[in-house]
């Protein structure tokens, strides 16, 4: 994704946390085919909902199909980096229970609820997401979830290649990728990404 379009999610995204309301995109993911003990049809995002859309990875037929929601900007949060606003509400749209539509065509969601974001810490890669828990204790079906979330939103990932995540505190940064083998299997991402090493302090 080019440096304007990137710029151009973040400061929509902004907006809506001072209140103007303006929209963001986000490209659908291409989940392929779906088991056919259930239907994994992605309903509509929802209409008259204030937020950013964006690409939220459920579980359906044991593995990761790609829902289109419009996600709302976390409440009562203090006006911070729109790039912490962005992944902490892609974890609390992963947190919250599937809608009965989405229920109704099979799917689920393994993330556990309480996840909250911080900014990176001094000397971490460049793009790290820190989460309130170490990556590598959540299950892996929410790993991968998280991992693959991440990766499709425009207004986190840079581009394409791994997500960089770390834990609370000095949990070092590791990189997960978001592969055809983890939406199929999420279950199977390793447990522990590689490690990044931390970006050099200029001299």
């Amino acid at each position: 994704m080019t440096r304007t379009r990137r710029a151009a999610v973040l400061l929509a995204v902004a907006g809506l946390v001072s209140g103007c309301g303006i929209r963001a995109t986000t490209v659908p993911v291409d989940v392929g085919a779906a088991p056919s003990r259930v239907s994994c049809d992605t309903p509509q995002p929802q209409t008259g909902v204030q937020g950013f859309r964006a690409t939220v990875e459920l579980v359906c037929g044991s593995q990761l199909v790609g829902v289109e929601r419009v996600v709302p900007v976390p409440e009562k949060k203090p006006v911070r980096d729109p790039v912490v606003l962005v992944a902490e509400a892609l974890l609390e749209a992963l947190e919250r229970d599937p809608s009965a539509e989405e229920r109704d065509a099979g799917f689920t969601t393994g993330v556990p609820g309480g996840l909250t974001v911080a900014p990176a810490r001094t000397g971490d890669p460049a793009g790290t997401i820190r989460i309130s828990r170490k990556p590598e204790d959540l299950p892996p079906v929410a790993l991968s979830q998280v991992v693959c979330t991440l990766a499709a939103s425009e207004a986190v990932s840079a581009g394409p290649g791994p997500v960089v995540l770390g834990g609370p505190d000095a949990d070092p940064p590791r990189a997960w990728e978001c592969t055809e083998a983890v939406r199929s299997r999420p279950e199977s991402v390793p447990t522990l990404g590689e490690l990044v090493r931390p970006t050099p302090t200029p001299s």
